[in-house]
């Protein structure tokens, strides 16, 4: 039990340490184009989230069509049927501990939703949306 603590704390201050850089990077790159930028927003963030678009392979989806909206529980790729684990840090201790994987997904899940990359607002809003759900 006491090991199981230790690492849930090594966890959480590895995600919280690699989030909260990640999102003060994408705040400087927003500070760029608008500098009266004053942080990221929860409800904007949830819009990304759950808005519908046309997507990649012409169909209707959001980031909730393989995340679901309860981001406590597992949930199965819309498209491969995979499971994807729970996407809130919260429930899952290994989300967002590694800059280079926060990267990668969001270009890609952006990508597969939006047909295009989000932008550093975007991106910074949905990351504060899910961390704080």
């Amino acid at each position: 039990m006491k090991a199981f603590l230790i690492a849930s704390l090594v966890a959480t201050f590895s995600f919280s340490a690699t989030v909260d850089d990640f999102l003060n990077s994408l705040k400087q790159e927003v500070l760029k184009i608008d500098s009266s930028f004053k942080g990221f927003d929860y409800k904007r963030g949830e819009e990304i989230f759950l808005s519908k678009h046309i997507g990649k392979k012409g169909e209707l989806i959001s980031c909730a069509s393989c995340h679901g909206t309860n981001l406590y529980e597992a949930n199965q790729n819309h498209f491969t049927g995979k499971t994807i684990d729970a996407l809130s840090p919260k429930a899952n201790p290994n989300r967002f501990t590694n800059k280079a994987e926060i990267e990668k997904w969001l270009k890609r899940n952006f990508n597969d939703v939006y047909n295009r990359e989000g932008t550093a607002l975007e991106k910074g809003d949905v990351i504060t949306y899910i961390i704080n759900k």
